[in-house]
Order: structure tokens, then C-alpha cells, then sequence
């Protein structure tokens, strides 16, 4: 079998795969299997499993009768007609072998057995219908869920919530986990109660159903759920560690960067975890990415006997023309000296001092710990700089954020110093997360208590902690309230009371490293999560040992993608959004 990828979800991901077939074969994909494939595979790999052509569900394709034909697909009505018009009148391929990402209804399953049934070799739902985006990150590939169920003028929510919940449930069968169910209880929003009740109620149904005919017993994990709305400080604030800010500050679409290399020409690389130098940086302060790369390639020119001198991206080019034979090892160093250069120099040219002012909202202390007693003083210099709206609006949040909502009339005039007065949206649309804007007797919001970290050694412009954290902590270590965090299951005795993860519990080997011993804890973000809060699955896993922390969404957020997001909140309903996974008859 194909290595695949050799991460985490990915290389869990591959070896569910679907390819047994001896004989060469055809892949057909729709539009989500296709990305799910791509996340997780190269085109080496499926050749190595005898397939030689890929093919998309939805285009015109040649007829080729001698060959079988797999099929990967969503459990869709749009799929499940193209499968058919595949067969009928004639058929195109010798055989078809039919894999379904999730649970297919069935008046489609009938539908497609009585069209074409005698050409349907194989026919299985395999539960994958989430996408793993790293080693410890998934999503459910569905940036329209924010709006669907934020928006108050959003007609779908129950419905996109049940997708949600299918989705996590074909998460926890691909990792062979049954978890236990927690959720963040908040008075003023019921959608993290509504999916945990989704999610159990969903779960126990597909273990019922387990092939086996032996219901499956509660495995050694958690499933944690919480609303976007928990903390909205993350995942607006600018962030200093490479990747977090590389995202926020650099135009990076679908994972990849395109810049401008020396010699003219336009150049592009992809951010993903087959970049090892990537996977190494990405969680690291920009100071010490800035430090370690220059030094890299210094030692990488040392051994090729190039004379000491200043590092730039011009005499890199040069020294790669002169010698062939290492121009791949220099060229991913190349790629991230000059990102780590684009970042930089945002950095000096505004985030700087934009980064002193949010620090100190956002922890409520300057860097000597002190007390930040008004606010309004802190802001202000931001307010009168010429920065750019979203970065105005950022500090205008983290203002009202830091003071658990403000006054109307203090609204309007932040409003019209943001000169925003065509688009409050921007800050009013908070409140349909549940995060106070106006102070009002009747909405009640508690910040949650912080975990202690003044022992802790941080950069004075990274001091801001994601909460997030600190709930991981505290589940591991047995820590959690369980009236904030009440038990839509029970999970066994694994999380003990001893302050700790019991290590004797051990899952089948499938995770990142297959010598890990252990529990799991999934965490579902509802809404969105910033690449900091991702950064913190993988610190909490280093630092406890004992457990593999796994964080997801519905999709991955920026700064600027969020408050666009929020602004768009008062919108009416999209007319023609729909996402296959959501399209389930």
C-alpha cells in the first residue's frame, strides 16, 4: 500500500483507502473528494494503488468498457444522478465500484441500485466526510455554516448543524474513537448544547449499526464543543508566530504563496506539511523564524565552500545558478527567508505598534504588569493613526471586548472615529455570537478565569494567551468545571482524578506516532478557528505527553475573513450557497 501523506489525520485518512482492485482502474471524484484526496495523497501514491486516470464526476467523459471505474463520492442527489447518467443508457466503464464518504439515504442508495444495480460491484460508506488540513487540525470544509448559523435571518441552521454532526461522527469512526461529550454552556447561545445533543444522538446510532453486530463501548476520549463567541480576543488580534501571521499579514489562497523572486519572475509555493521546513517553522515567534533561516542557509553555503557574506534573496539566486546540485535544498530555504521578510516588514512598518496597543487590551496589563485602568487611553493612539479600517476595528473590538461591552452612545462615536458609520456591522454583528457590545441588564456574559502563566517566558508582544489553552490544559488534567462544561455523555475513567491522563490506556496505532499511548481529546470550534488555536493542539500534545489533542471546525479563519464574516451577518440568506455535503436528500 501507498505511504500517502505521513501525518497525523492525513495518514489516518489514506489508510482507510478505498483502492483493492488488482487491475488497472479509473477514479472518478466530485468536487469535495477530490479536495479530500488531494489533502492527503499525491498522484504518485494513487498510481502506486494501479490507478491511472482520474476523472471529476461532473464532466464529459469518453467511454472506456474495458476498464472498472471506482467511484468516491458524497452521498449526494447530485452524485448519485451523475453516477447513473454514467450507466444509462449505456454503460461507460466494465464495472463500477461505489464509495461513499458517509451514510447514504436510502431513497438514493434505491435509486442507484434500481438504475444501474447489475454494473455496481462494491457499494460501502466509508466515513470520511471531513477534510484533514494537518496533523492535528481537521475541518468540515464549510465557510457558509458561520452565516447559517449566526445569521438571524439564516434559514438553515438546524440543517447545517445535523451536517456538522455527521461530519464528526464519520471524524470519530475514521479514528475508531466512541468519546464521551462535553460542551461550553452558555446563557445566551444554545448552539454548542444543540450539536453535543446532534453528535451523541448521531454516534450512538452509527455504533449501533457497526458491522460487527457488537455495539461499540465508550473509547479513552473526549469531544469538546464550543461556540466561536468563547473567545473572540484570538482570533482578531495580530499574532507573531510565523504561520498565524503569515496568513494574517501575506495574500495566501488555498495554502499557497506567491511572490516575486529576484530575477522577475512570478514564483509560488504551497504551505502544507510535505514542506518540512514549514512544518518546523510554522509555530515558532517571527523573531526566531527571522534568526534560523539566514543561519540555515549559511550553513548550507558553508559546506559548499561559498564565501561568508550578508544573506539576501539576490545572492541566493546566484549561488543556485552556479550550483545545480543543491538548488532543491536551497530553494525551500529560499521560499522562507522571503516570507519571513514580507512578514518582517509589515512588522516594522505598522503591526509593531498596533501590537503593544492590542497586548495590552487583550490581557487587561501593560508589559510590567500593570493594571490597565482606561482603556480608552490605550486605544486612542490607534484610533488617531493613519492605519488601515480592519486594523482600526480590531483595536475598536479588543477595546469593547476588554471592558465586557460599552455604551450605546460610546458605540456611535467609536463608530464615527472608524469612520465605519455606512457599516457598523462590523462591531454590532458581535452580539449574534453572544459576545457583548452593548451593556444591557438582561445579557449576561462572565469572562472565563485564566490559567496562571507569570512564570512563563513570552515575548512582551505575544503575551496574549488563545483560552482555548487553557481548557485543553484543564481537560487533561482533570481540571475542567463540569457546571461550565457540562457532560452531554460520560467518558470512562481514563481522564482520572489524579491531576492527569491515565498513560495506560492505548488506542490501535493511528495516530501521529504510532508509539503514543494514551487518550484523545477532540475539540469542535463552532464557527471557525484562528491558526493560534491550532498552534495550541499541538503545543498542549507536546507538553502533556499523555494525550494527542485534535482541534477542528467548520473552517480555518483570518482576521480579515472573520469580520468580513460578521459584517455579512446581516445579509439575507445566500441564494444559490449550497455545499454538497450539505445537499444530503
Amino acid at each position: 500500500m501507498a505511504t500517502g501523506s505521513d501525518h497525523g489525520l492525513k495518514r489516518i485518512v489514506w489508510k482507510s483507502n478505498i483502492f483493492t482492485l488488482s487491475s488497472s482502474q479509473i477514479l472518478i471524484l466530485d468536487p469535495f473528494t477530490t479536495k479530500l484526496l488531494s489533502s492527503c495523497c499525491k498522484m504518485s501514491d494513487l498510481m502506486s494503488e494501479k490507478i491511472t486516470i482520474v476523472e471529476d464526476l461532473f464532466k464529459s467523459r469518453e467511454p472506456v468498457l474495458e476498464m472498472k471505474a471506482i467511484y468516491f463520492m458524497t452521498p449526494t442527489a447530485k452524485c448519485v444522478d451523475a453516477f447513473i447518467k454514467d450507466f444509462k443508457p449505456k454503460p461507460k466503464y466494465k464495472a463500477a465500484y461505489v464509495y461513499f464518504t458517509d451514510y447514504c439515504p436510502d431513497d438514493l442508495f434505491n435509486k442507484m441500485r434500481q438504475a444501474c444495480g447489475k454494473h455496481i460491484r462494491v457499494c460501502k460508506e466509508i466515513n470520511i466526510s471531513f477534510m484533514p488540513q494537518e496533523a492535528q487540525v481537521f475541518t468540515c470544509d464549510n465557510p457558509g455554516a458561520f452565516r447559517s448559523i449566526y445569521s438571524p435571518k439564516s434559514q438553515d441552521k438546524t440543517k447545517t448543524l445535523e451536517t456538522l454532526a455527521d461530519q464528526l461522527v464519520t471524524l470519530c469512526a475514521t479514528l475508531d474513537e466512541y468519546p464521551g461529550i462535553r460542551y461550553k454552556k452558555d446563557g445566551n447561545m444554545e448552539n454548542a448544547k444543540l450539536l453535543a445533543e446532534l453528535v451523541d444522538r448521531k454516534l450512538d446510532t452509527h455504533y449501533q449499526l457497526d458491522d460487527s453486530g457488537k455495539k461499540k463501548e465508550k473509547t479513552q476520549a473526549q469531544l469538546l464543543i464550543v461556540d466561536r463567541g468563547f473567545d473572540p480576543v484570538t482570533p482578531i488580534l495580530h499574532e507573531l508566530t510565523y504561520q498565524a501571521m503569515a496568513y494574517d499579514l501575506i495574500d495566501i489562497e488555498n495554502d499557497t504563496y506567491k511572490y516575486k523572486a529576484r530575477d522577475g519572475l512570478e514564483k509560488q509555493a504551497l504551505l502544507n506539511e510535505d514542506d518540512m521546513l514549514w512544518v518546523k517553522l510554522r509555530h515558532q515567534h517571527i523573531a526566531e523564524v527571522s534568526a534560523q533561516i539566514p543561519k540555515m542557509v549559511k550553513e548550507i553555503s558553508a559546506s559548499k565552500k561559498q564565501p561568508d557574506g550578508k544573506i539576501t534573496i539576490s545572492n541566493l539566486a546566484q549561488m543556485m545558478k552556479k550550483m545545480p546540485a543543491f538548488r532543491k535544498q536551497m530553494t525551500e530555504k529560499t521560499i522562507h527567508l522571503q516570507l519571513a521578510e514580507d512578514c518582517m516588514k509589515h512588522f516594522a512598518n505598522n503591526v509593531e505598534k498596533l501590537c503593544k496597543a492590542e497586548q495590552d487590551l487583550a490581557v487587561g496589563a501593560d508589559v510590567d504588569g500593570l493594571k490597565v485602568k482606561d482603556p480608552m487611553r490605550t486605544l486612542l493612539p490607534v484610533l488617531l493613526n493613519p492605519y488601515s479600517k480592519h486594523d482600526k476595528i480590531r483595536a475598536v473590538l479588543l477595546y469593547i471586548f476588554s471592558l465586557n461591552g460599552t455604551t450605546e452612545e460610546n458605540l456611535n462615536k467609536l463608530i464615527e472615529h472608524v469612520k465605519i458609520e455606512g457599516e457598523p456591522e462590523y462591531i454590532q454583528n458581535w452580539k449574534e455570537l453572544g459576545v457583548p457590545i452593548i451593556i444591557t441588564p438582561s445579557f449576561f456574559s462572565r469572562k472565563p478565569n485564566r490559567r496562571e502563566r507569570s512564570q512563563e517566558e513570552r515575548y512582551s508582544l505575544s503575551r496574549w494567551i488563545p483560552t482555548i489553552k487553557d481548557v485543553m490544559e484543564d481537560v487533561v488534567e482533570n481540571k475542567l468545571d463540569t457546571k461550565e462544561w457540562p457532560h452531554q455523555s460520560e467518558c470512562p475513567a481514563a481522564w482520572n482524578g489524579s491531576g492527569a491522563v491515565s498513560a495506560r490506556q492505548k488506542h490501535r496505532a493511528s495516530t501521529q506516532d504510532d508509539r503514543r499511548t494514551g487518550s484523545r481529546l477532540i475539540i469542535f470550534v463552532i464557527g471557525g478557528i484562528s491558526f493560534s488555536e491550532m498552534r495550541c493542539a499541538y503545543e498542549v500534545t507536546r507538553a502533556m505527553k499523555t494525550c494527542e489533542v485534535i482541534i477542528g471546525s467548520s473552517h480555518i479563519l483570518t482576521p480579515t475573513v472573520l469580520l468580513d464574516d460578521i459584517k455579512a451577518l446581516s445579509k439575507g440568506p445566500m441564494e444559490s450557497f449550497t455545499l454538497e455535503v450539505e445537499t444530503k436528500a
